[in-house]
């Protein structure tokens, strides 16, 4: 092998920039050309491809967002799509992918491997809703994004002796919502793979004013089962408190990414490059407790995430 392309797709994610840097510079240091793919798979179905260079990654290690932008592509989903990408990268003779998204887009990556391209698949999505790896590149800074907010909606809203519903991202996983809600002492945290009791929660509001307490944060994922109007709408009408929602957005994806993202995403790239200059079979790169690893593609797109219950249990204990 001596030709490999690299692309972001999906939403972007903290530390995108940091995996693009890491095979780009190993790539090179390989004895291999390495070209960017701009725009996800949308740009490779209209060959936006160009070689890339070591100063091409210059200075963007610390940069969220990615260089190589990136979209979501309907056309990409259909058998003409599909063919397309792969005659697209036979006529750059591009015979290695790196390609850095989500579920989605690793999904995406998947069908081209199935065509005999070689893919390396990176886990960037703020979400961690991939079952395979501990953890994916740009969920600790999102984590630390909400935080941060966390903290300084309390001041405010312990001025005010109200209660504020946070919104945050995870229609399908409340990995954000759990984390930040333990690390920022949210009296509740609602996800998707949980039902929750809204009774029970203003019941919670109302224990805690009983006992002086000024204010309460309630994080809510977006993916819950109930919208956060609605939640603030219940909370007011229960409980009698003033409440507000504060919806996090788009937010939580941007911003310097975090030491944990910069060096998982890092390893994570120049493990990619090392086995498609081994010709190896396509992987998934990530993490098993705490090690790189890399997992068989297709095998790796079946794991399920499964829901940390005993943090969750946490959260409840901690919050009383």
């Amino acid at each position: 092998m001596r030709r490999i392309g690299v692309l972001t797709s999906g939403g972007d994610s903290p530390g995108m920039n940091a995996a693009v840097r890491a095979v780009v510079r190993c790539g090179i240091d390989a004895g291999l050309e390495v070209y960017g793919i701009y725009r996800g798979y949308e740009g490779l179905l209209d060959g936006e491809i160009e070689e890339l260079d070591r100063r091409s990654v210059g200075d963007i290690l610390h940069r969220g967002g990615t260089i190589l932008k990136t979209a979501r592509s309907e056309r990409f989903k259909t058998p003409e799509g599909l063919e397309r990408a792969e005659t697209v990268l036979k006529t750059f003779g591009i015979e290695g992918l790196v390609i850095i998204g989500g579920d989605g887009s690793l999904r995406g990556g998947l069908d081209l491997s199935k065509r005999g391209i070689k893919v390396m698949g990176l886990p960037g999505t703020i979400d961690n809703d991939l079952g395979y790896t501990d953890f994916t590149i740009g969920f600790d800074t999102a984590v630390n994004t909400v935080l941060e907010a966390i903290s300084k909606i309390r001041d405010t809203s312990s001025s005010h002796e109200r209660t504020t519903v946070i919104e945050v991202m995870g229609r399908r996983c409340g990995d954000i919502a759990l984390y930040s809600g333990l690390a920022g002492g949210a009296e509740a945290v609602l996800i998707p793979e949980i039902k929750s009791s809204v009774n029970d929660i203003c019941m919670k509001i109302l224990m805690s004013a009983n006992k002086g307490k000024e204010h309460s944060i309630i994080v809510n994922a977006e993916g819950s089962g109930i919208s956060s109007q609605e939640l603030v709408d219940q909370i007011t009408e229960k409980t009698g408190r003033d409440t507000r929602l504060v919806v996090l957005s788009y937010l939580q994806r941007g911003g310097t990414p975090t030491l944990s993202d910069r060096t998982l995403a890092t390893l994570c790239g120049a493990k990619a490059v090392k086995l498609l200059a081994e010709e190896s079979d396509s992987r998934a790169m990530g993490t098993a407790g705490g090690i790189i690893t890399a997992f068989d593609l297709e095998e790796a797109l079946e794991q399920k995430r499964e829901i940390d219950s005993e943090l969750y249990d946490l959260v409840e204990v901690l919050s009383k």
